[in-house]
């Protein structure tokens, strides 16, 4: 067995049925990307059927790596999920700077860029104009909206993962609901026309970096997809539910994406889908009116929320796992006697998180390092796929990853891709993000000591 097994320590409870699971990884992609990235998209490519393109690569790529996620996760049912399988593969430091980059950057990151975007839509109904005056000094309403928003999801969580389990199973499917809602508006409504599939926006980037952009939109969109496996040790039956959840999940994302895609196509010509910061607000405001931009607005917000949820619950969990191999300060290892939750991990995540929606105006440079980190993670991760294969080939595997070697291969190939058109086009903030990892080195190393671990 790889050396990633939890301790003789009391272990999370597994509460999480498949159907909490699928619903995690539905409703924590599905964001606000779906209703603003066309544009970025259209303007990238110019027309609809490179759009369409881009959305089938950058789905396919993203249900590779869920694929091979698929096999770990199954194999390794453990809290903590890429850094369950980084320690197995690459030892504690591997592990460790993952875990250090998460808890520090990326998922604080993650949880402000949520929070902010939730006020900012919120901000558009003239009930919620008031996020957008100052509060005190330079706090805007706005963040102390965010600050309140994190605090409320994290409190949830905190009263265990099967309260939260359940939030995310029912609002996800809502939102499920309401944007087949928005698509059945679009699809039948006279102010549509198929000739608009057949127009282009002629001032597009054009060409393999205009596709890349728009590629690079559509995987971000599809991103979230691997916070299941940080909760793999809450679910129930995981050999079966975690494949299930994550290729079946992301079929259902991609099902969604693309009708909403289509819907917006349907009513806007390419270049008016260029021109708006929210096709999908502008494409029902014409179906139906001031009241259509308001529902999809509405269902934004929901969306976002529900993607909160998701995002905080999964947070929490990678450095309660380190915390228990003694690779992280052990109170971070704290399970809530009542609630069975990692309460401590939960509440430090939520004070990084508000320290970070304080920082006013610095947020979204965190938020670039965190993408950068994302991915190079994701890539580092998918290869222990491999390290496994050949190690452990007798190693119980429930779920093997469908067209091994060359499925994890590509996804690989396409996130170290993406990582070299981050540094291309955020050279600094790409290598601040480099060397925030590598902050973790020297931290490491007084970790370990304080701890007595004794060398690999």
């Amino acid at each position: 067995m790889p050396t990633t097994s939890p301790s003789q320590q009391p272990n999370l409870p597994r509460v999480l049925n498949a159907s909490h699971a699928t619903a995690i990884v539905v409703g924590t992609i599905i964001g606000s990307g779906i209703f603003l990235v066309p544009q970025e998209m259209m303007r990238a490519v110019g027309s609809s059927g490179l759009v369409y393109l881009a959305w089938i690569v950058g789905g396919l790529l993203s249900l590779f790596g869920a694929m091979t996620y698929a096999e770990l996760g199954a194999m390794m049912p453990y809290a903590g999920g890429e850094y369950v399988y980084l320690r197995g593969a690459y030892g504690d430091l591997t592990a460790f700077l993952y875990m250090w980059t998460w808890f520090a950057v990326a998922k604080p990151a993650s949880i402000a860029s949520v929070t902010t975007g939730l006020a900012r839509t919120l901000a558009i109904f003239p009930a919620f104009s008031w996020l957008d005056r100052t509060a005190l000094f330079a706090i805007t309403w706005a963040q102390i909206f965010a600050i309140g928003a994190t605090w409320l999801i994290t409190g949830l969580n905190y009263l265990g993962i099967k309260k939260a389990g359940d939030f995310q199973l029912v609002f996800t499917w809502l939102k499920g609901l309401m944007i087949l809602v928005i698509v059945g508006f679009c699809f039948t409504s006279r102010q549509g026309s198929l000739f608009n599939f057949q127009t282009s926006f002629h001032g597009a980037t054009g060409g393999f970096g205009g596709f890349m952009i728009a590629m690079i939109a559509a995987l971000w969109a599809y991103d979230g997809w691997n916070d299941l496996n940080m909760v793999a040790g809450e679910v129930r039956h995981p050999q079966r539910s975690l494949p299930l959840a994550l290729i079946g999940g992301l079929f259902i994302v991609g099902g969604l994406y693309m009708a909403t895609n289509a819907a917006i196509q349907y009513i806007l010509p390419a270049a008016t889908i260029a021109a708006s910061p929210r096709p999908a607000v502008a494409a029902l405001g014409i179906v139906t009116g001031p009241w259509g931009a308001s529902l999809v607005s509405a269902v934004m917000a929901l969306s976002i929320f529900v993607t909160l949820n998701g995002t905080i619950m999964s947070g929490a969990r990678v450095p309660f796992a380190a915390a228990r191999d003694r690779l992280f300060f052990t109170r971070m290892a704290h399970i809530h006697p009542r609630f069975e939750s990692p309460s401590t991990s939960l509440v430090v995540q939520a004070a990084l998180t508000t320290l970070l929606l304080l920082a006013v105006g610095r947020f979204q440079q965190l938020f670039e390092l965190a993408i950068f980190a994302e991915w190079l993670f994701y890539m580092v991760t998918a290869t222990t796929v491999f390290v496994y294969r050949r190690r452990m080939p007798d190693l119980d595997r429930p779920y093997r990853v469908w067209g091994y070697p060359v499925l994890p291969a590509l996804f690989v190939l396409a996130a170290a891709v993406l990582l070299f058109y981050s540094y291309a086009e955020n050279f600094r903030n790409s290598l601040l993000g480099s060397a925030i990892i590598l902050l973790g080195v020297p931290l490491f190393a007084v970790i370990r000591k304080h701890y007595a671990i004794p060398p690999d």
